[in-house]
């Protein structure tokens, strides 16, 4: 027998929404129990199996009866149960109701939440990290988290009281990568103290920064990007923190742009002039 086999015999059928299983998962959606029980939930098999190939741990793996059959389908959940976790096989209805959308994907993982502690962030040269300063929008974050990876930057630090990485509208908004980049959260005064450290140049973005962005020079020594909060920008003690404030100069009306694309200009500059990586495309 083989182990696709054996984890097929291991599977739950579930069509009931009032299934203990499924309550559990449902309650993901809120931040109160995705703390309680140290788990997210993140969607699409692409993204399943993402995660499992970059070692995070699955609590359960849920999908479509639609699913049977499928090779690929099978592998995970016979990978999910060597691993210890649960796998459910359900009815649309139930995969509607957990995932909270009428065209759901056909594969649902649950997955431990993963920090890294702050302490544990030691740039080295060439490296580049993100600071969030109170970050608001789960879309925002995702976007940044995305980007961050997009650009080969190493990680990002939530500053304060931000949004939850591991929301259903933060994980979606990663595209799966929320399981490569690292994620590392602080209060504003455990950060200024990590900070004091840091071995580069640490920039941010502010309303009244005097120097144009385009013009510093990022190379051969660690970065971090301060950017605050989306509607108050960095408070006085982020940006005494700076070593340099920064300005994007703007050309029409708007006085500002949006939170994730001004960190997107910055990164792909820093990236321009530091990392400097090869294009992929």
């Amino acid at each position: 027998m083989t182990g696709n086999q054996r984890a097929v015999g291991r599977v739950k059928e579930v069509t009931s929404l009032s299934n203990p299983l499924v309550k559990e998962i449902k309650a993901l959606a809120l931040k109160k129990f995705r703390d309680q029980q140290n788990a997210f939930m993140a969607e699409g098999l692409k993204l399943v199996i993402d995660a499992l190939d970059l070692g995070w741990q699955i609590r359960t793996l849920v999908f479509a009866k639609a699913g049977r059959g499928n090779t690929a389908v099978e592998k995970v959940a016979a990978r999910t149960v060597a691993a210890g976790g649960t796998v459910l096989e359900v009815s649309e209805k139930v995969l509607c109701a957990i995932t909270r959308r009428d065209n759901p994907q056909m594969v649902v993982g649950v997955f431990s939440q993963q920090y890294l502690p702050l302490k544990d962030v030691r740039p080295g040269e060439g490296d580049v990290w993100v600071a969030l300063d109170r970050v608001r929008d789960p879309g925002n974050l995702g976007t940044v988290i995305r980007t961050v990876d997009a650009v080969g930057a190493r990680g990002v630090i939530l500053v304060g009281d931000t949004t939850d990485p591991f929301s259903v509208e933060t994980v979606r908004a990663t595209m799966g990568s929320i399981f490569a980049v690292p994620v590392a959260k602080a209060s504003a005064e455990a950060f200024l103290v990590w900070r004091r450290n840091f071995p580069g140049l640490v920039v941010g973005t502010h309303l009244k920064g005097a120097v144009d962005y385009r013009t510093v020079d990022f190379a051969g020594r660690p970065v971090l990007l301060l950017m605050g909060n989306e509607q108050q920008g960095l408070p006085d003690e982020l940006a005494a923190s700076c070593d340099r404030l920064l300005r994007i100069p703007q050309a029409g009306r708007a006085d500002s742009l949006n939170l994730a694309v001004a960190t997107g200009v910055m990164l792909y500059e820093i990236r321009r002039k530091a990392l400097k990586l090869e294009d992929r495309t």
